[in-house]
C-alpha cells in the first residue's frame, strides 16, 4: 500500500511515541505487560483491517473476445475493476469525463496488464447529450457488448445540477445510468448471454424514494439525496430485470463496502490536512483499498455460478438482502416511467 506524507508522518510519530514509551518503562517491571498489550493492539487492528476487506473473487475465467465498458474507470473501483479484467483478456472501453485523467489510466492499466486493447471514450454522465453521443458511437462501432459495469457515481456532494437541471446525485448515480443502459439494451441483447452491473451501496437502507421532492428542489440534504440515488439503481436493477426476462441479458446490483476512494471527496473529513491526519487510523483500519472494493464488482462479471441469476444483490462476494422498499415493485416501475419521461427516453 502506498502511503502519502501525511500518513507517512503519522507513522513515523507513532513509532517515535512507541519507541519513546518503551524506553520510558523498559526499567519498571510491568515491562512485560505493556509490551503484550502492544501486541495484542497492533495484531488486533490488523486482524479488524483483514476482515473489514471481505470477500475475495477467486475465479480464474478469462475473457478473451469479450467487450466490457466500465463507467467511471479512471480512477477507484472502477480503475481496479478494469486492470483485473485486462489481466483475464478482455477488451475495455473506459467510459470516463475527464479525457486526460483517463488516458494516464489506460497506459498505467496496460503497463500492469500487459492487455492494449483498451480504449477512452468521452462520456459526462451529468449530461444526457454526452451519453446519447456515447451510446451512438458504442453501437456504430462495437460488434458487440457482454458486459456493462455502471460504476461511476458521485456521493454526497453539495447542491449542484446536472446540465439538464438534475439534482446531480440523483442525475449522475441512477439518471445518467438508466439512460446509458436503456440505449445499449439492444447491443446487448444482439451479445447475449450478457451482464449489466450496477454499483449500488449499502446507504441504500437509509434511502427512499420521495416522489413529492425526487430531484430535491424543496429541501436538499447531502446524504438524503445519496441514499435515495442508491436506493434508485437497486429499483432500476429489479425492474429492468423483470423486462429483461427470457433474454439472456442478466443485471445485478452490488455494494462495493466502504472504500477509500476519490468518491468520499465531498465528506468534511476528507478535505481537511488535520482531520485527515487523525481519521487515517480509523480510514486505514476501516476501509477497504480500490482493489479490495472492485472484488464484489469482479465477482458479479465473471462468476460462472450466477450465469442465470438476475435482478439480486451482493455483497463481499454473495448475495445479500435488500430493504423493503427496495423490493417493491410498484415504486419500481413508478420511478421507471419517471426516469423515462426525465431523460425523454420515450
Amino acid at each position: 500500500m502506498t502511503l502519502s506524507g501525511t500518513q507517512t508522518l503519522f507513522f513515523l510519530i507513532f513509532l517515535v511515541l512507541v519507541w519513546y514509551l518503551l524506553n520510558t518503562m523498559v526499567h519498571i517491571p510491568t515491562f512485560p505487560y505493556y509490551l503484550s498489550l502492544t501486541a495484542v493492539g497492533v495484531v488486533s487492528i490488523f486482524s479488524i483491517k483483514d476482515y473489514m476487506s471481505g470477500g475475495k473473487y477467486k475465479g480464474k475465467e478469462r475473457i478473451p473476445g469479450k467487450t466490457v465498458i466500465i463507467t467511471g474507470a479512471n480512477t477507484g473501483i472502477g480503475k481496479e475493476t478494469a486492470v483485473e479484467l485486462a489481466k483475464r483478456g478482455a477488451k475495455l472501453i473506459l467510459a470516463c469525463r475527464d479525457m486526460g485523467r483517463c488516458e494516464k489510466a489506460r497506459d498505467e492499466i496496460i503497463n500492469e496488464s500487459a492487455n492494449r486493447n483498451i480504449h477512452c471514450r468521452k462520456l459526462d454522465l451529468a449530461s444526457m447529450k454526452s451519453i446519447r453521443e456515447f451510446a451512438e458511437k458504442i453501437n456504430k462501432e462495437e460488434a458487440h457488448l457482454d458486459i456493462l459495469i455502471n460504476n461511476a457515481g458521485i456521493m454526497r456532494c453539495p447542491k449542484m445540477l446536472t446540465e439538464d437541471g438534475f439534482e446531480m446525485q440523483l442525475g449522475v448515480n441512477h439518471l445518467g445510468h438508466f439512460l446509458l443502459t436503456n440505449l445499449l439494451l439492444d447491443k446487448l441483447k444482439e451479445s447475449a448471454p450478457s451482464r449489466i452491473i450496477n454499483v449500488s451501496s449499502l446507504a441504500h437502507v437509509r434511502g427512499t424514494i420521495n416522489f413529492d421532492d425526487l430531484n430535491s428542489e424543496k429541501k436538499y440534504d447531502t446524504g438524503a439525496a445519496y441514499g435515495q440515488s442508491k436506493l434508485a439503481n437497486i429499483l432500476f436493477t429489479k425492474e429492468l430485470a423483470r423486462k429483461l426476462k427470457g433474454t439472456g441479458v442478466t443485471v445485478n446490483a452490488l455494494h462495493p463496502g466502504v472504500v477509500n476512494t476519490e468518491l468520499i471527496r465531498h465528506i468534511p473529513l476528507a478535505n481537511s490536512s488535520i482531520s485527515k491526519f487523525f481519521f487515517f487510523p480509523i480510514s486505514y483500519t476501516l476501509f477497504k483499498t480500490p482493489k479490495q472494493g472492485a472484488q464484489t464488482t469482479i465477482h458479479v462479471a465473471l462468476d460462472p455460478s450466477i450465469d442465470d441469476i438476475t435482478g439480486k444483490y451482493f455483497s463481499d462476494c454473495v448475495e445479500k438482502d435488500v430493504t423493503a422498499e427496495a423490493e417493491n415493485e410498484e415504486i419500481a416501475r413508478r420511478l421507471w416511467l419517471i426516469s423515462e419521461k426525465w431523460t425523454r427516453l420515450t
